[in-house]
């Protein structure tokens, strides 16, 4: 198996690299853009340089470690442009999973996590620690799921979707491109595009300007 390098040194890095850890996978270093995080430690590992020095590290696999689903597509973005890395997926030992999920490249779900039936996850999704996902959900590329969120069936999320910690979805609803659903928030009805939903039951709260 290939060593890992993570990528982005936040607080989020620390628990992936614990994750990884997990899965008996050896992490080589991790890659961050900030200088002032160069030659330091994140959980053992030694921060390589800046996030452009992937392809010094070609023979290793990489994982996004950034919780916010816009900063990781830039990221991946800025990463393409050198080439084309070969990104792992981590899943924690604790996780319960069908043999019937898809997973894409380059995500991670993390210890606690349940998904049943018949679900498709895209590409760089991040589950956090403690979510359910019920049957036939499908989620696109770079959602983000917080802690201890409930998703019930039939739940699309679109690309770029984001939901706080402690969220709960309601069966058969959709998540629209870029919406998010705040900490706490119960969802009753669609969002629509790069809205923000909060409180219970959640209601639009703004509009995610870009």
């Amino acid at each position: 198996m290939k060593d890992l390098i993570v990528i982005g040194g936040g607080g989020f890095a620390k628990e992936v690299i614990w994750l990884a850890n997990d899965c008996s996978r050896k992490v080589r270093g991790v890659l961050d853009d900030s200088a002032q995080t160069h030659n330091t430690q994140v959980q053992g590992a030694t921060v390589l340089g800046d996030v452009s020095n992937w392809i010094n590290y070609k023979d290793c696999e990489f994982i996004i470690a950034i919780g916010s689903p816009r900063t990781r597509k830039k990221v991946l973005d800025k990463m393409l442009t050198f080439g084309e890395p070969d990104f792992a997926i981590l899943i924690h030992p604790s996780v319960r999973l069908s043999n019937t999920v898809s997973i894409g490249e380059g995500s991670i779900i993390c210890a606690g996590s349940i998904l049943t039936a018949d679900i498709s996850l895209g590409k760089h999704n991040i589950l956090n620690l403690n979510v359910t996902v019920g049957h036939e959900c499908e989620f696109a590329d770079y959602v983000t799921i917080a802690p201890m969120v409930a998703v019930s069936g039939n739940v699309k999320l679109q690309y770029l979707v984001e939901v706080g910690t402690g969220a709960v979805i309601r069966q058969g609803l959709e998540l629209a491109e870029g919406s998010m659903l705040g900490m706490g928030g119960i969802l009753t009805k669609n969002i629509p595009e790069r809205l923000i939903f909060a409180g219970n039951p959640a209601k639009k709260l703004k509009e995610i300007v870009e």
